[in-house]
């Protein structure tokens, strides 16, 4: 067996979660789904959309043959995903499981309606949590018989790149909860930071005068998407950010960045250092969503940003 992933199976040991399910098939669930399946967990991916299902999958196995050609994936880890992975597009088909990860848009009675759905066919045992970038906990818990079972696991766009993750506690999860899932972050190679029911958590709160500056200087500039390249430049080169904030934001999607603003603001009272730009909206409403879309505040067409 190799190496690191005999190292992964003693970690998943510390704690209960043998098979996991992940509600919603878009980019975060597809992401989550993959690196649960590749570490050796049964993971059901569940969507409503068959042909969403067919579309993660097909990603999924892309991405892991590429990191395979680096050298940052083992066969090991993509044999164990083709064998861990399933799909279902019945929430019934997720019964057995026992953490289910809940990963659809940020839309509070949305997600509510889906947690109380999830309450009618698990488990009592089963911890139910969600991968929302600023949404309330607690909030979202009420949704449930047993809120001590609910807590936040906030993954981050690339799932199969990006090390950290946000473990939130609402007001009702219990410890034993925030330690499984903390061994569970670390048994999938993540790094997990454990953060309190803020709006934003951690890292968003921290992220959105990041963006928002740097919206406030192209508004003021005209939109221009010369400023944008400029911006992005100065802070990759000044700053030491691998990425600006305008990829940034073409990379998470625009849309999604919009509604975590929106989010944030409303949470801290309409806050002034929280507040979105109409330059976010307008996009939006343009269809401009970034890299998923092919154009943003750059253009992706062809697959290569110009």
């Amino acid at each position: 067996m190799d190496t690191r992933l005999r190292r992964k199976r003693l970690i998943l040991m510390a704690h209960p979660f043998k098979t996991v399910g992940v509600v919603g098939a878009g980019t975060m669930g597809a992401g989550i789904a993959q690196i649960c399946a590749q570490n050796g967990l049964k993971t059901i991916l569940f969507d409503l959309d068959q042909a969403a299902l067919s579309k993660a999958l097909a990603t999924s196995r892309k991405m892991l043959a590429k990191g395979k050609e680096k050298g940052k994936v083992t066969q090991a880890e993509v044999t164990a995903f083709e064998s861990n992975i399933d799909t279902a597009t019945e929430l019934k088909n997720l019964s057995g499981c026992d953490l289910i990860i809940e990963a659809v848009p940020e839309d509070m009675a949305l997600k509510k309606k889906i947690f109380t759905e999830l309450d009618g066919v698990t488990r009592k045992d089963c911890v139910l949590v969600s991968n929302t970038s600023s949404l309330s906990i607690t909030a979202l818990a009420s949704a449930i018989q047993h809120p001590e079972q609910f807590a936040g696991l906030h993954f981050f766009n690339p799932v199969a790149l990006m090390q950290l993750v946000e473990v939130i506690s609402g007001q009702r999860t219990s410890s034993r909860v925030m330690k499984q899932l903390v061994a569970f972050a670390k048994a999938i190679g993540k790094t997990p930071v454990q953060a309190k029911d803020t709006p934003g958590f951690i890292v968003n709160r921290v992220a959105r005068p990041f963006y928002g500056e740097a919206l406030q200087l192209l508004g003021e500039e005209g939109g221009s998407e010369d400023v944008a390249r400029r911006i992005d430049a100065a802070l990759r080169t000044a700053g030491g950010f691998k990425m600006g904030p305008f990829e940034l934001m073409d990379l998470i999607g625009i849309d999604v960045n919009f509604a975590v603003t929106q989010s944030v603001y409303a949470a801290f009272f309409n806050a002034p250092r929280y507040k979105p730009h109409p330059i976010q909206q307008k996009m939006v409403e343009a269809g401009l969503l970034g890299k998923k879309t092919g154009r943003g505040f750059y253009n992706y067409e062809g697959g290569h940003k110009r």
